[in-house]
């Protein structure tokens, strides 16, 4: 009996810590680890007359009648949001026509809000521990030797200037604080379908390092940023929560470029550190058509063959391979928005060049999917988000937002064409996943995922 005394003992003492640390019991899959509305945001200039400027909700909306700049889809948002718009419409109505780079006008939100002692709002993600705006990394070392962020700094207190006019500026040094602060630790806020709408600090979240192999995923309501884990946890322990700062669909070198650019550091993940990482993201099929695996295209001037079936890879199948990469990168870099033709052409070159988990090949697949569905060509759209699926497993995993949209937006394409078999399936795979990443009460699940539930019904 002793030492079972002393086991339960010590079993309570380890509560105890955990419950002190903010710690509990095991965190599964879908467990809503953090919600918090912004400390600052705006809306994408470029969506003001399609967006709520204070909700984000896409309706018909009404425009301030003083600025003539901001829209609000209701007199509530536009009463609500009167505390926060009231500090810049004078100087939007001032500056009118022109349209205030999104940057300056978050940094203009910053001066207003700790002007008005935000500098003391508390924000928590345990039941003890918060953080203020002081506390989020300002990167000052690193902004002050950035020569790309200097001139942008530099750009936005000139329109800072113009724009709040007589309103007390800090000093150069204090603002570049606040400048790195905003940098470093804003969240593109983006609609159920992640597309990024607008930005936002949130001094809780701020505290949620990065991996390109995340355990938790954000996600948004309207403005209010949602945290959800995708793993199993042990218990919660925030140096173990994980998000994505970018878009992982790239290979390792370009993520890290991006998050050195951006964040001042590189990343450690098990991802970012497979040897094997690069050599499949950038894998070439193998000549034998029956065979699938990985090849890794070296050695341009010499013969090789694959590891697998041992099939030659020639010097003019290397060339060809060399050709079709830097055809593809060429548009992928070009293309800001999806051309439907271009992917075509892009995908028919890749055909027994490329392997199917060839990131080029998944990217351009991706843009070829969105494409089709903005044009209504639902088959496209079929054949490439199916040929997707595999892609966005690999490089996203089994639990990421984005591949649950996809099933669901192939859910909807097959019930359409009154395929409901095969649609009721994609419609599982989207409800597992949708639930997970953003919850049974998000109005992704309740309206989309249960309208069609309702029609595979009938």
């Amino acid at each position: 009996m002793y030492p079972k005394l002393i086991n339960l003992y010590l079993f309570s003492v380890f509560q105890h810590y955990l419950s002190r640390m903010g710690l509990g019991e095991e965190v599964k899959p879908g467990t809503l680890l953090l919600t918090e509305q912004p400390f600052v945001y705006v809306l994408t200039s470029k969506y003001r007359t399609e967006y709520c400027d204070f909700c984000f909700a896409k309706s018909e909306l009404r425009k301030c009648a003083s600025c003539h700049y901001v829209y609000y889809c209701g007199r509530s948002c536009q009463k609500d949001g009167w505390s926060i718009h009231k500090h810049e419409c004078n100087n939007l109505k001032r500056i009118s026509p022109r349209i205030i780079p999104d940057a300056a006008r978050l940094l203009s939100r910053i001066l207003k809000k700790l002007a008005k002692g935000g500098s003391e709002i508390k924000s928590y993600y345990t039941k003890t521990k918060y953080r203020k705006f002081k506390d989020l990394m300002s990167h000052y070392t690193n902004i002050k030797d950035d020569i790309n962020r200097i001139e942008h700094f530099q750009s936005l207190c000139g329109v800072l200037n113009d724009f709040l006019g007589t309103d007390f500026i800090p000093n150069p040094i204090e603002l570049m604080g606040m400048y790195g602060r905003m940098c470093v630790n804003s969240f593109n806020i983006c609609d159920e379908e992640l597309k990024s709408l607008g930005t936002g600090i949130y001094l809780a979240a701020s505290i949620i390092d990065h991996s390109c192999q995340p355990t938790a995923v954000a996600t948004f309501q309207g403005t209010r940023l949602n945290i959800r884990a995708t793993e199993t946890m042990p218990c919660l322990n925030w140096d173990k929560v994980f998000v994505s700062y970018i878009d992982t669909l790239y290979k390792p070198e370009a993520r890290q470029k991006e998050l050195m650019a951006t964040y001042y550091f590189m990343c450690q993940c098990p991802k970012c550190l497979d040897p094997l990482e690069p050599i499949h993201m950038s894998a070439a099929a193998c000549s034998n058509p029956h065979c699938d695996s990985l090849v890794e295209i070296r050695d341009y001037d010499q013969v090789s063959n694959c590891d697998q079936c041992d099939s030659p890879i020639s010097r003019q199948f290397k060339q060809l391979y060399k050709d079709v990469t830097e055809f593809t990168d060429v548009h992928l870099q070009n293309m800001k928005l999806a051309y439907l033709d271009v992917c075509k052409v892009c995908l028919n070159r890749h055909k027994g060049v490329l392997h199917n988990l060839n990131i080029q090949h998944v990217r351009i697949l991706d843009s070829a999917f969105e494409s089709s569905i903005d044009f209504g060509q639902w088959d496209d759209a079929k054949i490439f988000g199916i040929s997707l699926i595999a892609g966005y497993r690999k490089y996203l995993g089994d639990t990421h937002p984005l591949l649950g949209i996809l099933y669901l937006k192939l859910a909807k394409i097959l019930i359409y064409q009154e395929n409901i078999q095969d649609g009721k399936q994609y419609l599982h795979n989207a409800c597992k996943i949708i639930k997970i990443t953003h919850g049974e009460d998000s109005n992704l699940y309740r309206s989309e995922i249960a309208s069609l539930i309702q029609n595979c019904m009938y």
